[in-house]
């Protein structure tokens, strides 16, 4: 299905229709109807193409000042590059310059499928040399010749095919391979988490306990560098770390923000279902609720790791990934090592709003048990290690094997 090309009053007819959302639907404070319509109206209703409109209508967006915001039409969502093909990068000089440097490059995903490695170099794209900051342009559902150098100097030119999303509503692609478990020397678990697929998680928490319990090792690495976030799949991890049953943290929709609610006052999310059965209670649980939850621990029982736990974390670890690592700070049941998470923490909606567009908004703010919200601070590390690109693509993680002897005084 190709984009429409729609009228000036079918474009202004969207453009009121987002703002309305914003207005309606948003957890923005307040937002400035009439400055952004004043700003933006005149280029995004004389937009010459889709691609116009579309830009013009995220750049109306950005204003907002919020993360999770973008406007997209179904037969072609968007997302970033680094959700595209599970990948991220890091700005760096090499021989070539400036230039995008894999960092996190997950299995089972476009870029790992396409033979990049953490460490790789990425020269052109389509033809085109692609030099910071000029953004990694990687679409959902298209196919990308690239052009990679290897750390040892040589260089290839694979095809990157990015899938496209099963759901229109939600464009996530789901590597093949999500939970990853290693078992390190000195009785050290390696448990890697791409992301959180799922809106309750049930397959990412059975695979990822499982993989915890076939290791059952004394100490613990949880690398969440990269991951992307997702659901609320992301509890059985924290269950993972203690065996009793604790606050969380807790989300507020735009009816309890407006209103004060307390956490004492919301619904307690406090498990994640085994099977789809479990699913209907929850739906009559919390059908009203508006996203206004409070979230605890499972209580789960005793692992043998419990206090000897390292979670790793980086600029790219976002939204759930950032739930894990605030409430393990919090609770000091695992010391933080790595970068900055990004501070990408609210829960959004795509909402339709006419001719096959949709825009998704933040419809409500995550705070830990502690009350901090986390959206634009991130989650400091305890221990600060920036990621040595040189040393990653000879092989040696820094950020891994300061975690490895961290982990192993504990």
């Amino acid at each position: 299905m190709a984009v429409p090309t729609l009228s000036e009053r079918e474009r202004r007819a969207v453009l009121d229709a987002v703002l309305k959302a914003v207005e309606t639907k948003s957890i923005v404070q307040t937002p400035d109807i009439a400055a952004l319509r004043s700003a933006h109206e005149g280029a995004i209703v004389g937009a010459a193409t889709p691609v116009d409109f579309e830009a013009e209508m995220n750049a109306m967006l950005r204003g907002l000042g919020v993360s999770h915001a973008g406007f997209f039409h179904e037969s072609s969502p968007r997302t970033a590059g680094r959700v595209a093909i599970a990948a991220t990068f890091t700005r760096a000089q090499t021989p070539d310059g400036e230039r995008w440097v894999f960092q996190d490059v997950h299995p089972g995903g476009a870029a790992h499928a396409a033979g990049a490695r953490p460490g790789d170099v990425l020269l052109s794209v389509r033809g085109k040399e692609l030099v910071p900051p000029e953004a990694t342009p990687f679409t959902l559902g298209e196919r990308y010749e690239i052009v990679i150098r290897h750390p040892d100097g040589t260089t290839v030119a694979p095809t990157l095919a990015v899938p496209r999303p099963k759901d229109k509503r939600q464009p996530v692609v789901v590597p093949d391979q999500v939970v990853m478990a290693t078992k390190l020397p000195d009785g050290i678990g390696l448990l890697r988490v791409s992301m959180f697929p799922g809106v309750l998680g049930m397959d990412v928490a059975r695979d990822m306990t499982r993989a915890v319990d076939d290791m059952g090792c004394e100490r613990l690495i949880v690398d969440l560098r990269g991951n992307t976030g997702g659901g609320i799949g992301c509890l059985r991890l924290m269950s993972l770390l203690c065996d009793d049953r604790r606050g969380v943290g807790y989300s507020l929709g735009r009816d309890a923000l407006k209103t004060g609610r307390t956490k004492e006052q919301l619904p307690a999310f406090a498990r994640i279902p085994a099977s789809k059965w479990g699913v209907v209670p929850l739906f009559v649980k919390f059908a009203r609720a508006g996203r206004s939850v409070a979230v605890f621990t499972e209580a789960i029982g005793a692992r043998r790791h419990h206090s000897r736990v390292v979670v790793l974390v980086n600029e790219h670890s976002a939204s759930a990934a950032e739930m894990v690592a605030a409430f393990a700070s919090e609770n000091r049941l695992a010391t933080l090592v790595g970068t900055k998470t990004a501070g990408r923490v609210v829960a959004a909606s795509a909402l339709k709003v006419g001719h096959g567009y949709r825009v998704a908004l933040p419809v409500a703010s995550y705070f830990t048990w502690q009350g901090t919200n986390l959206e634009s601070v991130g989650v400091s590390p305890s221990i600060e290690v920036r990621q040595d690109v040189t040393l990653l693509g000879r092989g040696r993680d820094a950020q891994l094997q300061q975690a490895a002897s961290v982990v192993a005084s504990l």
